[in-house]
């Protein structure tokens, strides 16, 4: 392989630069206090548009020769369009919006920023988020009569725009935690969660397929992205699954699945759970209060359906003397979970996210320091990939709110949030659960192929409001359209976390996405119980919280059996119509309801067991025969090794 010339050597050293001056300036804030808001959001968009020009190729043909003459001309107007605001904030504090005439300048950079939004987004997150950019504008200007200055003056001189709440949220909130999950994985923790998922549940039937599960949540917990999850653990995990019998789309699916669930599992959530707290103004502690029964519903059910699914293809667990023992990974690793540990407290302290985030960062060295097994780790060469990485992995983010701020910019200054949520109502006839059907193939359909943080936002602009008007309390309008701003990514036609498993599993994609929205089918059903349950967010007495979350927990397992045809035993088509059928009367908490549906729950395990004392059990699934014994003991990998190995923007890939 050849070594890569003195030009593109010079790009990687640049580009290492502009990263640690990025992480650095984000810490710095974070340690010290916020500059003004044009300051801090125009220097967050100019570093994540330098960054990408410098690592991100314009074409796929031009991956490797480092950036192209239009890429420098596009970085140096990256750096005028940011920069303008910063020098002449004052101006544009003194001025009156709407009213003062635009200078030449304001025009010329303004046009630009706009441009190298979406072009950058382009490059990092490919044609859909752009496109719908482009849909909006052109909507604003053509059909709305919209004056094309005023629109630049929303978008560029205002906070309504490109610098508005999501570029705010993602430079105060979601940088500083994007750093923290990049240190804590090359700390080691990435094998502490593996091996701690694999000696608790790699014994059981279908055991691989339930270390996805659990790894998965404890990742997700950290990283907050689907594809991210997928790339880390699926790793490991899918071709253990495969190893042990299950089929290559099943082995995908979960995969996609449980890490799809991630974004929902606190204590650190997706990016969007940030914008939600400020959009909502409220804590991000009390957003991670909210979303903590529904993330737990959720991997119960994809536990559930797991189970089931290897109970009825008769598998078994991996050998207990093939796994790590749960004592000795606590005893060598099991330090590593005080980071999150601090974090949690910090929140539960009543400190803010950031300061939170810091505490975390800060801990995660002398944490990893505290055991010889885990002291190897810490090096300058892992600090200076950890600021680089949270620089590089916040890209995505950055760019996605930056060119989602353009789509609400567009929304407010056309009223276009009102007209859509009128029509909502107006095709649901006023009433709510078809309301909430139109918002949930609405929010899909927006969320595909974009990441979770701009279909969210979106959809906030677009959707919620109609929801509010119908009656929904605002914190489950608001969890309604996130949760399906993420379950985008496993629904078909246009899946990512499939997309990313396939890759790794060799599955068909259509059976793949087939399997995967069988396994999160629960998770298109929990948005509607906490709608008709609020308690399900942990709002109201606590013995109305506790006896919803029995009751909606049934039901997801009962959706699980009835879905999978397993529950005690093998289910004929009456048991599995009476499962499902109980699970969707449990939707909606109630005397009446919770009566019928555990009262049919009741009669499909009744004849489950009925069934399976006349019915042999199925025949155990075998692996085969030197499937284990050839590959030797269950050993997870160093995931901060397989994190930047399964990188899209890894430097052998970039430059």
């Amino acid at each position: 392989m050849s070594q890569p010339s003195l030009y593109v050597r010079g790009v990687r050293a640049l580009a290492l630069a502009v990263a640690l001056a990025m992480s650095l300036y984000h810490l710095y804030v974070g340690f010290f206090g916020t500059p003004d808001a044009f300051t801090l959001r125009a220097t967050h968009v100019g570093f994540a548009l330098v960054l990408t020009f410098l690592i991100l190729p314009a074409r796929e043909a031009d991956r490797g020769k480092g950036p192209r003459i239009w890429d420098w001309a596009l970085i140096a107007a990256s750096l005028a369009a940011a920069a303008y605001p910063v020098l002449v904030k004052d101006y544009i504090y003194r001025r009156f919006i709407y009213i003062d005439d635009l200078h030449t300048a304001d025009i010329v950079l303004g046009i630009a920023l706009t441009l190298l939004v979406i072009e950058a987004a382009r490059r990092a997150l490919g044609l859909v988020l752009p496109i719908t950019v482009v849909i909006f504008i052109a909507y604003a200007l053509l059909f709305t009569r919209t004056e094309p200055l005023l629109l630049l003056e929303q978008l560029y001189l205002t906070t309504e725009g490109i610098f508005g709440i999501p570029v705010a949220v993602s430079a105060t909130y979601v940088v500083l935690f994007i750093l923290f999950g990049a240190f804590v994985e090359r700390s080691g923790a990435g094998k502490l969660f593996m091996d701690f998922a694999i000696s608790l549940t790699g014994h059981t039937a279908g055991g691989p397929a339930k270390v996805a599960c659990v790894t998965s949540g404890l990742f997700g917990s950290v990283s907050g992205s689907a594809v991210a999850n997928v790339m880390t653990t699926g790793t490991f995990t899918i071709p253990l699954m495969k190893r042990l019998g299950y089929r290559p789309p099943f082995a995908g699916a979960v995969e996609a699945v449980a890490s799809t669930g991630g974004q929902i599992m606190p204590p650190i959530m997706g990016a969007a759970a940030f914008v939600m707290a400020e959009f909502m103004g409220v804590s991000y502690l009390t957003v991670a209060t909210y979303a903590l029964i529904p993330a737990l519903l959720y991997y119960i059910a994809v536990f559930s359906a797991v189970h089931f699914e290897a109970r009825r293809l008769g598998m078994r667990g991996l050998p207990r003397e093939e796994l790590p023992k749960l004592s000795e990974v606590l005893l060598e690793r099991g330090h590593l979970f005080l980071p999150l540990v601090v974090i949690v407290g910090v929140l539960f302290s009543g400190y803010s996210a950031p300061f939170a985030a810091l505490c975390g960062i800060v801990s995660v060295i002398p944490t990893a320091l505290l055991r010889k097994t885990t002291r190897k780790a810490v090096s300058l060469r892992m600090i200076v990939d950890g600021l680089e990485a949270g620089a590089v992995g916040s890209l995505v983010v950055a760019l996605a709110c930056a060119a989602a701020g353009i789509v609400i910019g567009v929304i407010t200054l056309t009223g276009a949030g009102l007209a859509f949520s009128g029509f909502v109502i107006s095709a649901a006839r006023d009433m709510l659960l078809p309301a909430l059907i139109l918002t949930m193939f609405a929010g899909i359909m927006l969320g595909m192929g974009m990441p979770t943080t701009p279909a969210y936002i979106i959809q906030v602009s677009l959707l919620v409001p109609a929801l509010v008007r119908l009656g929904v309390p605002l914190e489950s309008a608001h969890m309604f359209v996130f949760y399906f701003a993420i379950l985008s990514a496993i629904t078909p036609p246009v899946a990512i976390a499939v997309y990313a498993a396939n890759g790794i599993s060799g599955a068909p994609l259509w059976s793949a996405s087939v399997a995967a929205v069988k396994l999160g089918a629960t998770g298109y059903i929990i948005p509607f119980m906490f709608v008709f349950g609020p308690s399900l967010l942990m709002i109201g007495p606590w013995t109305t919280i506790a006896l919803t979350t029995t009751t909606a927990a049934i039901g997801v397992i009962f959706l699980a059996g009835g879905l999978h045809g397993f529950m005690i035993a093998r289910a004929s088509l009456l048991q599995r119509l009476l499962l499902v059928g109980a699970a969707f009367v449990l939707i909606k908490p109630g005397l009446w309801t919770d009566t019928i549906g555990l009262g049919m729950g009741a009669v499909a395990i009744a004849l489950q067991i009925w069934t399976r004392k006349v019915e042999p059990p199925p025949e155990p699934l075998q692996a085969p025969a030197d499937a284990v014994a050839a590959d030797g003991p269950v050993e997870a990998p160093d995931t901060a090794r397989s994190t930047a190995a399964s990188d899209p923007f890894r430097p052998a890939d970039r430059y």
